[in-house]
């Protein structure tokens, strides 16, 4: 059979998955009979729920007796490490740009990664039906990106489709709409090259991902480089120190639609799952028994952010998890380990692990994953990694793009300014502002929901990771102190009456809380230990009747993502899996000062 296989690459939000479900749409009514719900590809929790991508994920169609595969990639910078490992599996790629809002960071650093591999590029301008698309200026500044990315002659001479892929159509010319995509398939067959297929070289396969069934346990995936491997063969697993295991391929899958197929063989060229691999790690080589041979293990860019992870140990550690000891949390970690390569995990003591990630909803989306498994766990403030080159202290910075209405550029660019973002372009779009930044990571720690605040919910914004700098200085990020409980007990309605006038609260009336926990924030810049736990004294005269009119202001709900932004050196998140709360790391206030 002849294959295509190519990833779909693109900023978060520019419609990838949405093109898949389309593409399998069209291609599965021709007798597979499968139901493709919106957004198919997005198949765990977290993903329908946020409606982003966090993890690559292949499908297959066929068209003219060609097999596609295709990989739908994410769009956010904080999983790159998802996008670079399954990047060497495809000889070419989609690249998605809204036509609007043109390309933007994760289109520039996806599209690095491709050029740089030489893959084949076929740029496709979504949302062409958009109010405020601009489709001919979108493909001028794709252009000038890919030049200014270094992308060779052949790779700029990039075919270009125009789609509305919510409507699933897709077609070369805009004044020819077509109602389908049958021109991006034949554009697919036609300009990305067919993988490489030498069936009777040894079998090798590099393992790009993997996947864990209950019945078959482990099971790898990746393209086969060379050769076939039949169900039941032995076969050699060459680990990265050098080292092989003799494994046998239980079962050999292919895929179609949204389905793993049994196959009896698999050969060169196709993207495959092999069952009855248990040691293997992502980036190893499955390889020939009789002749082995390595493939280049993969690499991906080092983490830049870090936290500490303990398990959790405050007075009401144990109520809610299935998993609360330092021995889960070790075992958990090692398994994340094995399957997200952009993710480092280092035990300073038995129950202390400093684990490291492209960013701070890279590690979020972990920390949300196993709230959800039944893990109890604490953890510090977010670290940038500080690297020391030729003897300075050099910092991860960001290439930041906001997109705010014209009224509120002057005030967001003075926040950027003081927290040392230094502005590199600045364009006018109507009655917007289009404004770049190079900024500190740390710089960005806390500012999502002031810049929301600011623009009042209008503004854009993202960033994607853009190398090392010279240390920037010293940052003031956070303005206010925290409320801090210094009483154990119910908080009572009363008492948070009592301290409206003092800051913010982040919990009910009726809650329980601790001495040391976190209860609010504090209008001024210092901590301050409050008691919610004091009830109203009731006497004849004064009776509990009396005050029926207390109002409230309704409590901030934090999510787990605006508490990690929140806290600071000194305090913790606490997550279990019902409850979110936010602590001091000492816990008795005399002790604090």
């Amino acid at each position: 059979m002849e294959y295509r296989n190519i990833a779909i690459i693109a900023h978060v939000d520019h419609g990838k998955t949405t093109l898949v479900d389309a593409l399998l749409r069209q291609t599965l009514k021709l007798g597979h009979g499968e139901e493709i719900a919106e957004r198919a590809m997005d198949s765990n929790d977290l993903e329908k729920e946020r409606g982003i991508t966090i993890l690559a994920k292949n499908t297959a169609v066929e068209y003219k007796g060609v097999k596609i595969n295709i990989v739908d990639t994410p769009g956010h910078a904080d999983f790159g490490g998802e996008v670079e490992r399954v990047l060497g599996m495809v000889n070419g790629c989609l690249v998605l740009v809204d036509a609007a809002e043109g390309p933007m960071p994760q289109t520039r650093f996806v599209l690095r990664k491709a050029i740089e591999l030489g893959l084949k590029p076929i740029v496709v301008i979504n949302k062409i039906d958009r109010i405020d698309a601009r489709p001919e200026e979108v493909v001028n500044m794709t252009f000038d990106l890919m030049a200014d990315l270094g992308a060779n002659d052949d790779q700029l001479d990039f075919p270009i489709l125009y789609a509305i892929a919510r409507e699933g159509k897709a077609f070369k010319d805009l004044n020819n709409p077509q109602e389908d995509m049958h021109e991006l398939f034949e554009m697919v067959l036609e300009h990305i090259p067919a993988p490489p297929t030498d069936l009777e070289a040894p079998f090798q396969m590099l393992v790009t991902n993997l996947d864990y069934s209950e019945y078959l346990g482990r099971i790898v995936l990746g393209r086969v480089q060379r050769g076939t491997v039949k169900k039941g063969e032995f076969v050699q697993l060459m680990h990265k120190d050098g080292t092989m295991t003799k494994s046998r391929v239980i079962q050999p899958f292919t895929h179609m639609g949204l389905r793993r197929i049994e196959a009896d063989q698999v050969s060169a060229g196709d993207i495959v799952a092999l069952a009855g691999i248990e040691d293997a790690q992502i980036g190893e080589t499955v390889a020939d028994l009789a002749d082995p041979e390595a493939l280049p293990i993969i690499t991906v860019d080092e983490p830049t952010v870090s936290m500490t992870f303990q398990p959790n140990t405050s007075p009401f550690a144990g109520k809610d998890g299935k998993y609360v000891t330092s021995r889960h949390l070790n075992d958990r970690l090692k398994r994340e380990v094995m399957t997200n390569v952009s993710l480092k995990v280092e035990e300073v003591r038995p129950d202390e692990f400093i684990v490291s990630g492209r960013g701070e909803l890279h590690l979020s989306i972990l920390l949300e994953t196993m709230r959800r498994e039944g893990y109890e766990v604490q953890v510090g403030s977010p670290q940038v990694i500080i690297r020391e080159i030729d003897g300075e202290k050099h910092e991860p910075v960001e290439h930041l793009v906001i997109d705010v209405p014209e009224q509120h550029a002057s005030s967001v660019i003075g926040v950027l300014g003081g927290r040392k973002g230094q502005m590199v372009n600045m364009e006018p779009q109507g009655s917007r502002s289009r404004v770049e930044f190079k900024i500190p990571s740390r710089a960005l720690f806390g500012f999502r929901n002031q810049f929301l605040s600011m623009t009042q919910g209008e503004g854009i914004m993202s960033h994607v990771f853009d190398g090392y700098a010279p240390w920037a200085g010293d940052i003031k990020i956070r303005q206010n102190g925290s409320l801090v409980s210094m009483e154990d007990g119910p908080a009572f309605a009363y008492s948070i009456w009592k301290l409206q006038d003092r800051g913010s609260f982040f919990i009910d009336a009726g809650a329980e809380v601790y001495v040391g926990m976190i209860v609010g924030e504090n209008a001024r810049e210092q901590d301050m230990n409050v008691n919610v736990c004091k009830n109203k004294k009731l006497t004849n005269v004064r009776s509990s009747g009396a005050d029926d009119a207390l109002t409230l202001t309704p409590p901030r709900r934090l999510s787990l993502e605006d508490a990690l932004e929140y806290i600071g050196s000194d305090e913790l998140v606490e997550l279990t899996p019902h409850n979110i709360r936010l602590r001091k790391k000492v816990l008795n206030p005399s002790m604090r000062k």
